[in-house]
C-alpha cells in the first residue's frame, strides 16, 4: 500500500488539540507514521513537499515535516506531464500546489492521498478520472488495519 501524505496531515500533530478532530486526526497521522517506520506501509515524498515544508518560517514544524518525508522510499520528480495534470486539476477548484501534490502522487501510483483538508477532499470528488483514493487520516487508519 502506497501512501501520499500532503503537509496539512503531515503537520497535523504539531497543531494545537483544542478540537476533538484534531487529536483524532493527530493520533492517526501518528499511527500512519509509524506504519511508514516499520515499513507495513510505503511512503512516497515529492519534490513539490520539499518545496512546501522548506517555505515554513517554523523551525518545529520544518523539522517534523522533513524526519517524517525521510522515511519515504521515493521522492517523485516534477515534470511537465504532471504539471500538465495539475494545471487540468485546477478546474475543479484545487488551489495549483494542492492540485501539483495530486498529479505527483498518481506519478508514484500512490493508493492513497491522506489530507486533513475537507475542501480538497470534497472538490477531488468531482473527478472522474482519478488514479487514487482521497482519504483522511482518521478514515485511512480504517483501511490499512482492515
Amino acid at each position: 500500500m502506497k501512501i501520499y501524505l500532503d503537509l496539512c496531515a503531515i503537520q497535523r500533530p504539531l497543531d494545537t488539540p483544542n478540537q476533538v478532530r484534531i487529536a483524532l486526526e493527530s493520533e492517526a497521522v501518528l499511527g500512519i507514521i509509524a506504519y511508514c517506520e516499520n515499513e507495513q506501509v510505503e511512503l512516497i515524498s515529492s519534490e513539490a513537499l520539499f518545496y512546501e515544508t522548506e517555505q515554513s518560517p517554523i523551525p518545529t514544524r520544518k523539522e517534523h515535516s522533513l524526519a517524517v518525508l525521510a522515511n519515504a522510499k521515493e521522492t517523485i520528480k516534477v515534470l511537465p506531464k504532471e504539471t500538465e495534470r495539475a494545471v487540468k486539476l485546477t478546474a475543479f477548484g484545487i488551489k495549483p500546489l494542492d492540485a501539483l501534490h495530486i498529479a505527483l502522487a498518481e506519478k508514484g501510483n500512490a493508493d492513497y492521498f491522506c489530507t486533513c483538508d475537507d475542501k480538497l477532499l470534497r472538490n477531488a470528488k468531482k473527478i472522474n478520472d482519478l488514479k487514487l483514493k482521497m482519504i483522511n487520516p482518521v478514515d485511512l487508519i480504517q483501511e490499512i488495519e482492515k
